[in-house]
């Protein structure tokens, strides 16, 4: 009898422990991984299948026939590297002996209850910053980059009506970049030197899953081949539905307030460039939940990603820069693991944001859309095919090269 309960108690950990990582946005093969090395410190034989949609468990004890199987749906997770990192931490506690498995499931209760560490206003100031910077990044004028900022910050209202509506939630990303479509068209009518496409793209960066396709390459690349495919052709719809938002949108605005023709007006100098990785970092600590403490490594490791990006296309171009920036950003990462005892991931995702080609799948849907060139670039394809496998192999390379202390 006390046998059975003490096997209970470890597979409501492990369940418990799977749920909440998964939530916290940890991708499927390095969560499988994680709750296999847990299972075996608490002499348990286990098997997981760990997809965006639904979590897995197979689980018995090594001197026992039985097995244990908890099949459950869920939703796809949405990264809190805090929550994250004060996870981790509590298995290291756990395996320490500092906490016992029952301290254990109710402090995982604490940490998913836990509020976001910024608040509310913060996080409307962080979406407002992060497009912003994003428009500054695309080299766009100052006017760009001020209304970008201002309908950033009409985006976040959204998500905070999101969370007390289903409907909203279910249409959020058409609806945002509907509405924001619809401002942008009629703030041409006063500021008629708006480049009303990036201004709409830089509004609703957010959303953009360029991130999230990533990370479902790199679930291909490791061979996780069902939740890699899920999570890229859930990227895919997400885009599809903010292009969609983001077209009807500029039908609706010219319906409503006539075309209106577009005034060039002074690019912003390149110098600026740095000033927006700092204020997307800085963002992107705040949208991603990421700990005070963890902080300044994250907004680190978005320059070491752009600088060494910046540096390498010097020399190999654009799309293989990137190979570059996501080497040296796996490295950095991968010391910050060892030198804190804490997932690589935690300042990784941070500085991987400013590699991802998210925005070029955009304006490449656009072009073939609409025909219209947004930045004037060409070949948008095969560009940014090479940055996502470029991407994809300087992470593989950098964990190889200098391997991180932890799975996550």
């Amino acid at each position: 009898m006390e046998k059975s309960i003490d096997f209970e108690e470890k597979r409501r950990f492990i369940i418990k422990l799977g749920k909440a990582l998964h939530k916290f946005g940890t991708p499927a093969y390095r969560l499988e991984a994680h709750l296999h090395n847990v299972s075996i410190f608490l002499g348990l034989d286990s098997c997981f299948l760990i997809t965006p949609t639904s979590l897995t468990f197979v689980l018995s004890e090594t001197d026992d026939e039985q097995e244990y199987a908890h099949v459950i749906r869920v939703s796809p997770g949405e990264l809190d590297l805090g929550s994250l990192a004060r996870t981790d931490e509590l298995v290291d506690e756990l395996s320490s002996g500092q906490r016992t498995l029952s301290e254990s499931i109710k402090r995982l209760d604490e940490i998913e209850k836990k509020p976001t560490p910024y608040g509310r206003f913060l996080t409307f100031l962080a979406f407002g910053g992060s497009s912003g910077a994003f428009a500054m990044l695309m080299h766009t004028s100052w006017n760009d980059v001020f209304w970008s900022a201002i309908l950033g910050l009409v985006v976040y209202l959204f998500v905070l009506w999101s969370e007390f509506s289903r409907r909203v939630t279910d249409m959020l990303e058409p609806i945002s970049a509907l509405t924001v479509a619809i401002l942008a068209s009629a703030i041409t009518l006063i500021d008629p030197s708006l480049n009303t496409s990036l201004v709409i793209l830089s509004s609703i960066i957010a959303f953009i899953p360029g991130l999230a396709l990533t990370l479902g390459l790199s679930e291909l690349a490791a061979r996780n081949l069902i939740s890699g495919t899920a999570r890229i052709m859930d990227a895919l719809m997400s885009l599809f539905k903010l292009y969609f938002g983001g077209f009807l949108g500029l039908a609706i605005g010219r319906l409503m307030w006539g075309e209106v023709e577009m005034v060039q007006s002074t690019f912003i100098p390149s110098w600026t460039a740095w000033l927006a990785v700092t204020v997307l970092s800085v963002s992107l600590v705040v949208q991603f939940k990421a700990r005070l403490k963890d902080a300044p490594w994250g907004i680190v490791s978005g320059y070491i990603a752009y600088g060494a990006s910046v540096w390498a296309a010097l020399f190999l171009g654009g799309p293989l820069s990137a190979f570059v920036g996501a080497f040296a950003l796996g490295i950095y990462s991968n010391l910050f693991s060892r030198i804190t005892n804490l997932p690589s991931s935690v300042v990784k995702l941070l500085g991987l944001v400013v590699l991802v080609p998210g925005s070029k799948v955009y304006i490449g849907l656009n072009t073939a859309v609409s025909g219209q060139n947004m930045l004037n670039s060409y070949d948008l394809g095969s560009q940014t095919f090479l940055i996502f496998m470029s991407l994809v192999a300087g992470l593989i390379f950098s964990n190889v090269a200098f391997p991180p202390r932890k799975i996550l």
